[in-house]
């Protein structure tokens, strides 16, 4: 055997082993890039299949929460498409679903938003139309009880016909009150007067006036174009105050002075609010919030609405506190701003005839009659007149039989204030 040969056959067999080795390499290689490729295949069908079922899930939660969140806050006035509940799987924020979903809330949100401005507008249309319908009524009813109180001085007929006024003031009084949430002007012009005469105007236009205690009199004057937002302001917190205390208990108002004008407090002697009255009824009263006829409880409450209405358009400062309670109920405080008060007018000087005393005794000089405000008949009641109408003789009580004590004080405090509430005329000052 030549040594070629020999070579060749050494040679062949290990060429035969390279080959083989080769074979495998590649085989096992190809066969790893295959059970990558599956193993890339499964992992995609795995995100594919947990991305649909957070799409599902997402959309039951846009379904079951997302969409209920939205409505409810927009219900209590917080309604925000973009804050409104997050997502479930925040792997999906910035995809297409997101979008998707945030697509749909904005539009429910515009939906609803319209259609509470339409209900809205439709609910205080129709609450105004009424208003001016009614209101022009009640007037023409206390005008013609005016003028039959006028045309006779029949203490019986005042009996009467006095509780039919006053009852009329109430209506005219929630008249103004629906007037004014409705964005309508309280509807009287005044002269300055007293601040004294504005609070019981507001005593006057409430069912149980007796039971409020009025303060002394203060040289303060309410300018006119605050004196029917102040009167109307002060019937609604003094008939809170008295609808919610017992019957038997005083109601009182005070005055408290302050460097930048005066504050009206009017006392109870009720129950006092829980922590959540309290927080609405100061809510209401602070004028910050509009009043929205189609979320008004039933059955619907106005006056504290009413309160707040007045006092953010006019200026005045309405607060509610227990705390301070002089009764253990409830405190309401109204501050009138300096600005809005009047100085004094001025007095008249009074004339008065000098006689020589040698013309007549001095002992037979008629005693100067006491200095009264309105007419007095002979019990201490009120006599009823039309403005610039001449007052008939009114005989004096005889000295011998004096009225009870205190006799009329009560219906005479209440005319009083009817009387400025139907005719509004400058005052003089009581001390």
């Amino acid at each position: 055997m030549t040594p070629l040969l020999q070579e060749a056959l050494i040679l062949a067999p290990c060429a035969l082993a390279a080959a083989g080795g080769g074979s495998a390499v590649y085989f096992a290689r190809s066969a790893a890039r295959h059970r990558q490729a599956a193993g890339a295949a499964t992992r995609r069908a795995t995100d594919a299949a947990q991305r649909a079922a957070a799409q599902e899930e997402e959309a039951q939660h846009l379904a079951g929460s997302r969409l209920p969140g939205l409505i409810y806050a927009m219900q209590h006035g917080a309604g925000d498409p973009t804050a409104v509940g997050a997502l479930l799987h925040q792997v999906l924020a910035g995809t297409d679903t997101d979008r998707a979903h945030q697509t749909v809330l904005e539009q429910v949100f515009t939906a609803l938003s319209e259609a509470a401005t339409r209900s809205e507008g439709a609910a205080r249309v129709a609450v105004q139309a009424t208003t001016r319908s009614v209101q022009p009524l009640g007037y023409e009813l206390q005008s013609a009880i005016t003028k039959l109180l006028s045309a006779g001085h029949d203490h019986k007929t005042l009996e009467l016909v006095q509780p039919i006024d006053h009852t009329a003031s109430q209506l005219l009084r929630r008249l103004q009150i629906l007037g004014v949430l409705t964005g309508m002007w309280p509807g009287r012009q005044r002269d300055d007067v007293p601040l004294l005469d504005a609070v019981r105007g507001g005593i006057s236009r409430i069912r149980d006036f007796p039971r409020v205690q009025v303060p002394p009199a203060r040289p303060l004057y309410v300018a006119g174009r605050y004196v029917e937002p102040l009167v109307l302001l002060l019937a609604e917190l003094l008939d809170n105050a008295a609808r919610h205390s017992a019957p038997t208990t005083p109601v009182e108002v005070s005055f408290v002075e302050t460097h930048n004008g005066v504050s009206v407090e009017i006392h109870d002697a009720g129950p006092g609010m829980t922590p959540e009255a309290l927080h609405e009824a100061r809510r209401r009263v602070s004028g910050q919030y509009p009043v929205q006829f189609t979320e008004l409880s039933n059955p619907a409450a106005f006056g504290l609405h009413g309160v707040g209405v007045l006092a953010g358009r006019y200026g005045f400062r309405a607060s509610l506190d227990i705390e301070h309670s002089r009764y253990g109920g409830t405190r309401a405080v109204v501050q009138v701003p300096r600005t809005m008060l009047a100085p004094p007018p001025a007095q008249e000087p009074q004339h008065t005839a000098h006689r020589p005393a040698a013309t007549e005794p001095a002992s037979a000089a008629p005693a100067a009659p006491r200095h009264s405000p309105y007419p007095v008949a002979d019990d201490g009641l009120p006599v009823r007149r039309r403005r610039g109408a001449v007052a008939p003789p009114v005989q004096a009580a005889p000295d011998s039989e004096p009225p009870p004590p205190r006799a009329g004080q009560g219906l005479a405090a209440f005319a009083s204030g009817t009387r400025s509430a139907h005719h509004p005329t400058p005052q003089e000052p009581t001390s």
